[in-house]
């Protein structure tokens, strides 16, 4: 019942409310106030105003009980969420049209910083569904799990979605490329935490990194960062595309004995130092 409430309260009821027209709808029949305060919890005091708030709301209609006393019945659940629908989207178009209006323009690139796991997601969730013509993602299996239905939705309504997975991916949406090319336990050891990018549409991104229950992140609007997160996914999308077309082998041999590859890779390891002086801990690797 507490999910209930909860929910209700975010759609508009208060907690009051809420328990007053679960109360009506669990009864299978007309109850008078005094009932309702009794099943439901809500003080008598303020149970008759509780129960008008529900009528002028439309949740639920006044009758008239044994001895001409009022009774109330609720607006049957189906009716009230498709009510609640309407009254939504009606909310959604109105504000779509005059919010843009009153915008000013910003005096500088909008940035902010992400402290917990939840916050992280949350945010990345809003840049992906804000996506309208292309999204990048370099995501993980544990992210992904969150994040994937709602690309999935993206990539319904035309977005073009390129994904940099590491890891076996349990679902294959839009252009998706396993990272085969180095181990996930080898990135982890390089980076020190599951790095997560997200970009959407060349105008917003979000960068972050996760491990075990920590996590840390910036979201940001500057077209440079945004750039540059595209640009190094991007990169790292056409290198596993080329592992994969002249065998992961060659690429290995050519990647460890090429002395320009050789002087790039001496900072190995450092990227997982700044990270955990960012708030990233250091990672648990497996023995041996």
């Amino acid at each position: 019942m507490r999910d209930v409430v909860e929910q209700l309260q975010r759609l508009g009821m208060s907690g009051y409310e809420a328990k007053a027209y679960i109360t009506l709808v669990g009864s299978g029949q007309p109850l008078n106030g005094y009932e309702v305060a009794k099943r439901s919890g809500v003080p008598r005091s303020t149970v008759y105003e509780t129960l008008g708030k529900l009528v002028a709301k439309g949740a639920a209609y006044e009758v008239r009980g044994a001895e001409d006393a009022t009774d109330y019945l609720p607006l049957p659940p189906r009716s009230l969420l498709e009510r609640m629908r309407r009254e939504f989207d009606d909310s959604i178009e109105s504000l779509q049209a005059s919010l843009p209006t009153i915008v000013a323009p910003p005096e500088a690139h909008l940035i902010h910083n992400l402290k917990d796991a939840g916050a992280l997601l949350a945010r990345a969730e809003d840049v992906v569904a804000a996506a309208r013509t292309d999204l990048f993602l370099s995501i993980w299996p544990e992210e992904m799990k969150r994040l994937s239905p709602l690309v999935r939705r993206a990539v319904g309504r035309g977005v073009d979605a390129s994904v940099m997975h590491f890891g076996p991916a349990e679902d294959l949406v839009g252009h998706l490329y396993e990272h085969r090319f180095s181990t996930p336990d080898v990135i982890m050891e390089n980076l020190g935490c599951r790095l997560l990018v997200v970009a959407a549409d060349r105008r917003e991104a979000l960068i972050g990194g996760f491990l075990g229950g920590s996590a840390w992140g910036v979201y940001t609007e500057d077209p440079a960062v945004v750039l540059m997160a595209v640009e190094y996914i991007r990169h790292d999308i056409a290198l596993q595309i080329i592992a994969d077309r002249v065998g992961h082998e060659s690429l290995r041999e050519f990647w460890t004995s090429d002395p320009e590859f050789t002087r790039l890779r001496a900072g190995r390891g450092r990227p997982a130092a700044l990270l955990r002086a960012a708030g990233c801990p250091a990672p648990e690797l497996p023995a041996g």
